[in-house]
């Protein structure tokens, strides 16, 4: 082979080289940044979660609450009320 081609077969592989170690770089960013979306993602996913278990067992507790009270009436109706005639 003669030297003009041995260099442009050594330059095109320069070239090739540098394009690939550009390429992983790139590549390299790309996934650092796709990571931090990615966490940003689940961050805003567990507190709208967290939220919603907060409204969940906020209205829960509010139900037993209306159910406890309707229980004391209930056996405040009958403490008043005495025994009943088949007593």
């Amino acid at each position: 082979m003669d030297t003009q081609v041995i260099e442009a077969v050594e330059s095109e592989l320069d070239r090739l080289v540098e394009r690939r170690a550009v390429e992983a770089a790139d590549q390299e960013r790309v996934e650092v940044a796709w990571g931090a979306s990615v966490r940003l993602h689940h961050a805003r996913r567990r507190e709208a979660n967290r939220i919603a278990w907060v409204a969940f067992h906020r209205g829960l507790a509010r139900a037993h609450a209306a159910i406890s009270a309707e229980h004391l009436d209930k056996a405040d109706a009958l403490a008043v009320a005495g025994p009943g005639p088949d007593s």
